[in-house]
C-alpha cells in the first residue's frame, strides 16, 4: 500500500499483522526491555519492516535504535522513516545520495478524538476541513490531516534537527489528485542550496487506513 505514494527511489516494505520472526539486536532489546507487549510488537515489526527495505537497497541488517527525540537513527548514508497503528507497521528507506529526507505516516480512517483537531489545525485548515465537511469520499479529512503533520515532522526534523509544532505549517489537500502541499510559517531548511518554504507530499485511503508521505529527491 504505502508503496503506491512513494517514489522508485524509496524501498519501502509494510504488514498488515506482526511479524512473528523477527530478531532484535541486544541494543534494541534493551531499548524495549522494559515496554508492555503491545508496543515490543510494533517496535519489532517496524524494524523488521525496515531490515526487510534495507536489504532491497543491498544495505545490511543493523540496530535501528531511538535517536534524538525519538526519531529512528539510520546508518550513515541512509534516510528512512517508520509508522505504525492497529493493524498496520511501515517503513520507507533510501540512500542519502538520492533522497535528503522523507517521512511517512499511518492512521485509521476514523475522526480524531474531540478536540485534537483544534489543537493540530490552523485557521485555514480549519476553513478547508468546514468547506470539505460531508463529501462522499469517506475519507476522515481530520485524520488525514493529523497524519500530513506527522509526516511534515518526520521529514522535516532529520533536516534541521528541531521541533517543529503542529501550528507551523499549514496542510491544504488536493482530494481529487492524491496530494498536499505543506506550507511552512516558520524558516525551513537549506536543501542543496535552496531554501525550502514548505513540502510536497501524497496521501491515499484503504484498507480502513489514511497514510501520507513526503519525500525531497536530491539535487542531480
Amino acid at each position: 500500500m504505502i508503496e503506491k505514494i512513494l517514489p522508485p527511489e524509496v524501498a519501502s516494505e509494510e504488514a498488515f499483522d506482526d511479524l512473528t520472526e523477527v530478531t532484535l539486536f541486544p541494543e534494541e532489546e534493551t531499548v524495549i526491555a522494559r515496554s508492555v507487549d503491545k508496543r515490543r510488537r510494533e517496535f519489532a515489526t517496524a524494524r523488521g519492516c525496515a531490515r526487510r527495505a534495507m536489504a532491497t537497497l543491498d544495505l545490511p541488517p543493523v540496530p535501528i535504535l531511538p535517536g534524538e527525540r525519538g526519531a529512528p537513527a539510520w546508518p550513515p548514508g541512509v534516510v528512512g522513516s517508520m509508522t505504525h497503528c492497529d493493524g498496520y507497521r511501515a517503513a520507507a528507506v533510501a540512500l542519502q545520495d538520492r533522497v535528503r529526507t522523507v517521512g511517512v505516516d499511518a492512521e485509521p480512517n476514523g475522526p480524531l478524538p474531540e478536540g485534537v483537531l483544534e489543537a493540530i489545525a490552523t485557521p485555514p485548515e480549519l476553513e478547508w476541513m468546514k468547506n470539505i465537511a460531508g463529501d462522499a469520499s469517506g475519507v476522515c479529512w481530520d485524520r488525514l490531516l493529523f497524519s500530513a503533520k506527522e509526516t511534515i515532522y518526520k521529514a522535516w526534523f532529520p533536516l534541521t534537527r528541531l521541533w517543529l509544532n503542529f501550528e507551523e505549517a499549514v496542510v491544504t489537500p488536493d482530494p481529487d489528485a492524491g496530494t498536499f502541499t505543506a506550507r511552512l510559517l516558520v524558516p525551513g531548511p537549506v536543501v542543496d542550496g535552496r531554501t525550502l518554504s514548505g513540502f510536497a507530499g501524497r496521501w491515499m485511503a484503504d484498507r480502513g487506513l489514511v497514510a501520507t508521505s513526503i519525500t525531497v529527491l536530491a539535487e542531480v
